[in-house]
Order: C-alpha cells, then sequence, then structure tokens
C-alpha cells in the first residue's frame, strides 16, 4: 500500500533522513551513502511522492535549467536543432527551457526577461538578428552565460554556426561544373546568413569568369521563405521566365515554394535531359530529401552545431576559459540529390 507525502519534509522523516541529506540525493543520487540512497529508493517505490523539482529550482540561486531561444520552431531548422540540444542538455543533467521569438522584437525581448526570472544557468540563443534589439541582448550576456548558435550579434559573446563563405563556394563550383551557371535567387536579409551567402556567391562566380545574376524581393521583413519562393517564381513564370536555367536558392525553405511554382506550371526539375530547371539550396532541412524530385543542396551538420553549442555553454558554466572558443564555423557537405 503506496503512503502518501505532501512535502519533502514528511517524506524525509518517513525515510529517517535529513530534509537536506534528501535534497543531496535528488540531486545527485551518488552523492549519499550506498545505504541512505537505498533506504530513499526503497521509500520512494512504495510511495507516491514526486518532488517538485521546479520549483526546487527556483528556489535556488541558479538552477539546472538552460533556455533555449530561436526565431520560430516551425521552422525545420530549428525544430532539429532544439531536438537534438534539449537532448543533450537532459543528457548533462540539465533541463531544457525552450522559447521561440516568432520573428518579432517584442517577443524576443520578452523571451531574455522570461529566462532570467527562471533564474537559468545559462542560455543557447539563436538571434533573430537583423530585428533583434541589441542592448536587451547585450545585458542578458553580461548577466549569464549565452552562446549564440546559427546566427550571431556583434560583439564577443561566443558563437557556433556554418562556414558560408566556403559552402557557398562548394556548391557555386559543383552547379558550374555540371551544367549552365547558377543565378540566385536571394531572400530577405533576416540575418548575418543571409548577407554572407549572397557574398560568397558573387566572389565565387567571379572567381569562375561567370557574371553573377541575383533576384528575388529582399525589401519586406519576412522568414515566410516557402510563400514568397512560390508567389516570386508564379509572377516571374507568367511575366517572361527566370532569369537562368539553374536556380541556386539562398536556403531550402525557399527553394520548396520555388519548386512548387515550378511544378504548377507544368515545368519540370531535375538533372537529366529533358528538365526545364535545376534547383539547388543550402541547408540540408529535414524535408529536402523528400520534396520531388529531392532537392541539391548543403548539408550543414546539424549534430556538430548543437553539440559545439553546448559544450561552450557548459564550458562557460564550468568557467573553463581555455575550453571556449570564441567563434567556430562548421563546414557543411554537399549533397547531390536530383534537383540539380
Amino acid at each position: 500500500m503506496s503512503m502518501t507525502h505532501k512535502t519533502m519534509e514528511d517524506f524525509a522523516r518517513s525515510c529517517g533522513v535529513s530534509r537536506p541529506t534528501l535534497s543531496k540525493f535528488f540531486d545527485d543520487p551518488t552523492s549519499v551513502k550506498p545505504a541512505t540512497r537505498k533506504r530513499i529508493e526503497d521509500a520512494l517505490r512504495s510511495s507516491d511522492y514526486q518532488p517538485n523539482l521546479f520549483a526546487r529550482n527556483l528556489n535556488r540561486k541558479r538552477t539546472r535549467s538552460i533556455g533555449i531561444v530561436v526565431p520560430t520552431v516551425t521552422d525545420p531548422f530549428y525544430s532539429e536543432m532544439v531536438s537534438r540540444i534539449e537532448l543533450r542538455l537532459r543528457d548533462e543533467g540539465y533541463w531544457p527551457v525552450v522559447i521561440s521569438s516568432h520573428g518579432s522584437t517584442e517577443l524576443e525581448i520578452e523571451a531574455t526577461r522570461t529566462i532570467l526570472s527562471l533564474k537559468v544557468s545559462g542560455a543557447l540563443i539563436a538571434p533573430l538578428g537583423k530585428r533583434s534589439d541589441q542592448r536587451t541582448l547585450e545585458r542578458l550576456t553580461q548577466t549569464i552565460p549565452i552562446v549564440y548558435f546559427d546566427t550571431f550579434l556583434e560583439g564577443d559573446t561566443p558563437f557556433v554556426g556554418n562556414n558560408n563563405a566556403k559552402s557557398v563556394a562548394t556548391i557555386v563550383d559543383y552547379l558550374c561544373r555540371s551544367g549552365d551557371a547558377p543565378v540566385y535567387f536571394d531572400i530577405p536579409h533576416v540575418n548575418h546568413n543571409s548577407a554572407e551567402r549572397l557574398s560568397s556567391y558573387v566572389a565565387s562566380m567571379q572567381r569562375l569568369g561567370f557574371e553573377p545574376i541575383v533576384f528575388g524581393d529582399t525589401d519586406d521583413y519576412t522568414w515566410d521563405f516557402e510563400r514568397i519562393g512560390y508567389e516570386q517564381t508564379e509572377k516571374l513564370l507568367g511575366n517572361g521566365g527566370l532569369p537562368g536555367k539553374t536556380i541556386l536558392c539562398a536556403n531550402d525553405r525557399l527553394a520548396f515554394g520555388v519548386m512548387a511554382a515550378a511544378f504548377s506550371k507544368g515545368l519540370k526539375v531535375g538533372r537529366k535531359p529533358g528538365c526545364d530547371l535545376r534547383i539547388a539550396a543550402h541547408d540540408d532541412h529535414p524535408l529536402s530529401r523528400y520534396t520531388c524530385p529531392a532537392l541539391t543542396t548543403m548539408a550543414q551538420d546539424f549534430a556538430a552545431m548543437a553539440g559545439r553549442s553546448v559544450e561552450t555553454l557548459l564550458a562557460m558554466l564550468d568557467e573553463d576559459a581555455a575550453a571556449v572558443t570564441p567563434k567556430v564555423s562548421l563546414d557543411a557537405t554537399l549533397v547531390m540529390r536530383q534537383s540539380a
């Protein structure tokens, strides 16, 4: 028959241990004597007592929680990153607290306030970038350890991200070798990644002796890349066509919209003879292998980005300055599929 205990004091009394010893056990079961540990574990099995770890965390000066802030959790890239970071943090004994800023400056500011109020030990943040409130995030970096991932803000906050210059140069080289030189479909420059990729496209084309051709409406701030890809492609196809037969998209989500619009107009996408367009992109979103045809792209190293971000933050929490690399730039891998 299970016993009911409303508080930690009640449960400690019934175990015959002190309240501090019980608290120590819940923090780290190996930190108490084996006999004491067995007594507590036996009592837990015959009891319905569940410690409120969240409330206990909030009573501490620094909790075992880590904040994770991303611009949007509906983007498969951020979903994948959050999933990998969460699992890694749990393995390290930390509780992840995930907040999305939904592409909004105000909600990103609110997210920083929220993670501070939860007394997290530190935070992993993919900032909005262009629309971030620099002062708010700067204040946050002075209060708790912060690591930026995917994109960064100016300053010396540690950052883990993709080497955009190298990855775009790689795919431009491949597209020029395997067919018509690519034209570049740009997106609104929401963060550093957009500008870095565009710059690398232009430099790579010039290096190879081709004229860079860039198109796409970059004026309106939006994260709705599939929609703008579809709408702009549909408009161009109805008004004289696209500016080239090989399209390099700034990211995979944009390419999804471009491919859907091309299909709706009866165009065949692919690298085989008889195809009307080749389409390639950057990121290797979890869905990119399932487009029709499967999308040729530069695969960002999700595992390394999540792993290095967490390792950097844990080194900062341990105050191990020697283990913190200020800027980690990861290489992407060319994944050749059927679209280009």
